[in-house]
């Protein structure tokens, strides 16, 4: 079976390992990842792994197809069931294990499922030690043993390690949509230990996602969200995606706030205890979060995107703080270092708690600003990367450009960013500029030069 199954080398993403149910992924395949992961962690950090999935269809099946494979490659599982992935990294941190693997797609169409993997301490599988996995199971060169399965739950010490940690100094009107992903029963239990009067949207457990995909950062799905926070006259709105790693949040007029503005509010607070310590966004983030964390004492480090590489920077420069716009937010401070949607709401709720200023008000007195959401350019995974690198080069020659992750191009009146996506097949784009005068002109500059390649769609609404 190992030297048979097909497998799809795009599978094999920069973060995860993620595929169509049936097509790229079948039990036979995920067993055979298993093994592979297995194989490749027993090398790098031991056998003790925990194992977690979230509720698609096709995931718990694939746990167990998972679990076999890894068990005949040596390691000893834990079970943990049903699991945000956070929860998964949470088991892994706190019980000392050397690796885990939570079966999920986050929030992806139901058709998908994936793995998100982690080494000891719940450190990040990512770049090329995904590609190392997938070159095991190409080869199919295990090893063999017989591991051990336990079963073990960790849900009440998730939620006690958060609550003893936290707490909110008046009680808040909050809901919640979690979009029937596997954030929904999990939240409420920490959120009402916390003392908050609590509405909840599509709390209940469905692979199915009947009433809309568990994405945040898409504007459609918080449409009954919005309504509920205006009718219930709530201090604010929070969604969850699909396996509980990104927040999205609206504030008391349902009004949507990207994630770098909830790190600026994260920051204040975090530099109030820990003076000058640095803060860490990724490239898609307002100029305004670089600016007020520079206000407030901090030192702001930009970083690549992407959770996995984040995480990664995060351990080896001892940064306790960190976010990206999609919606991670990581925490070294009390937590271990990784992303957690229901700690991250925990963190802003006790922030907004601490004054009775509404949350549409916290952001007053910063300079206005015009800019757009991500935007998202339909571009060939074959041809992303190169496409990318053409239009570097040639911006480089006229403007300052950050080029970690893409071209960050810096304008007389703003900034614009183009990079290529590390999960799927498109363009990421971004504009932040003074004027909407500057905003337009900009975004014209870019798009011609993307209009040079026709392998790119330019976003909807371009001209």
């Amino acid at each position: 079976m190992a030297r048979t199954a097909a497998l799809n080398p795009l599978m094999f993403r920069a973060y995860d390992i993620r595929g169509k149910v049936d097509e790229d992924l079948t039990p036979e395949v995920v067993e055979v990842l298993g093994r592979a992961y297995g194989t490749y962690i027993a090398k790098v950090s031991g056998r003790r792994i925990a194992v977690g999935r979230d509720n698609r269809v096709s995931s718990e099946p694939f746990q167990a197809a998972f679990i076999a494979g890894a068990r005949a490659a040596g390691c000893d599982v834990t079970d943990v069931g049903l699991v945000t992935s956070p929860m998964l990294y949470f088991a892994v941190a706190a019980w000392g294990l050397d690796g885990g693997v939570n079966v999920s797609g986050s929030h992806n169409p139901v058709q998908y499922n994936g793995l998100k993997m982690t080494m000891r301490g719940a450190a990040p599988i990512a770049e090329e030690k995904i590609q190392d996995i997938r070159r095991i199971a190409e080869a199919g060169d295990f090893a063999r043993g017989a591991g051990a399965l336990a079963q073990r739950g960790v849900v009440e010490e998730y939620v006690e390690h958060i609550c003893s940690h936290h707490r909110l100094e008046r009680t808040l009107k909050v809901v919640i949509d979690a979009g029937n992903g596997v954030a929904g029963p999990y939240a409420p239990l920490v959120l009402r230990r916390l003392g908050c009067d609590l509405t909840e949207l599509y709390t209940e457990s469905d692979g199915t996602f009947p009433n809309h995909l568990p994405d945040p950062e898409v504007e459609e799905t918080l449409r009954d969200l919005k309504r509920e926070v205006v009718a219930r006259k709530a201090d604010i709105g929070i969604a969850y995606d699909g396996d509980g790693d990104r927040v999205g949040v609206l504030d008391e007029k349902a009004e949507r706030h990207e994630a770098d503005e909830m790190l600026m509010l994260l920051a204040r607070d975090f530099l109030r205890r820990h003076p000058g310590e640095r803060v860490m966004m990724d490239v898609k983030s307002s100029q305004l979060l670089v600016d007020d964390i520079e206000a407030h004492g901090g030192r702001p480090v930009m970083a690549r995107t992407g959770h996995s590489l984040i995480k990664a920077q995060m351990r080896a420069e001892g940064i306790l703080l960190a976010g990206e716009v999609s919606g991670h937010m990581f925490f070294s401070e009390n937590w271990f270092g990784f992303d957690d949607a229901i700690l991250a709401s925990v963190r802003i709720l006790e922030v907004l708690a601490k004054e009775t200023t509404p949350l549409s008000a916290r952001w007053a007195g910063l300079p206005k600003v015009y800019s757009t959401p991500e935007l998202k350019a339909p571009c060939p995974d074959a041809d992303k990367f190169r496409i990318v690198g053409d239009l570097t080069a040639y911006f480089k020659q006229h403007y300052p450009v950050l080029d970690i992750d893409g071209a960050r191009v810096t304008f007389p009146q703003g900034w614009a960013l183009v990079r290529a996506s590390n999960t799927n097949p498109y363009l990421t784009l971004r504009f932040e500029a003074r004027t909407q005068a500057a905003l337009d002109e900009m975004m014209e500059i870019m798009y011609g030069k993307l209009r040079e390649h026709p392998q790119v769609t330019l976003p909807e609404g371009a001209v």
